[in-house]
């Protein structure tokens, strides 16, 4: 678990982090307690590397593997 603190951190991770406390203490000054579940929920995806922040949403992190009777075909 520590590891996932302090390891592979990216911009776009730190932007995730940045802009969720962002939002929470503009929330939280403006007492808009539905805008401060929105930007605890974007920290946390870029404090604890989940959702788009740890970089699933694309890229090589999807790859499928081959159909195996398209290979039988050939």
């Amino acid at each position: 678990m520590k590891n996932r603190f302090l390891k592979n951190w990216t911009w776009v991770r730190a932007a995730y982090l940045i802009i969720g406390l962002l939002i929470v203490f503009q929330a939280a000054s403006a007492a808009q307690w539905w805008g401060l579940a929105l930007g605890i929920y974007v920290a946390a995806m870029g404090l604890f590397s989940f959702g788009c922040a740890a970089g699933n949403c694309t890229g090589p992190n999807c790859a499928l593997e081959p159909d195996r009777d398209q290979e039988l075909r050939k």
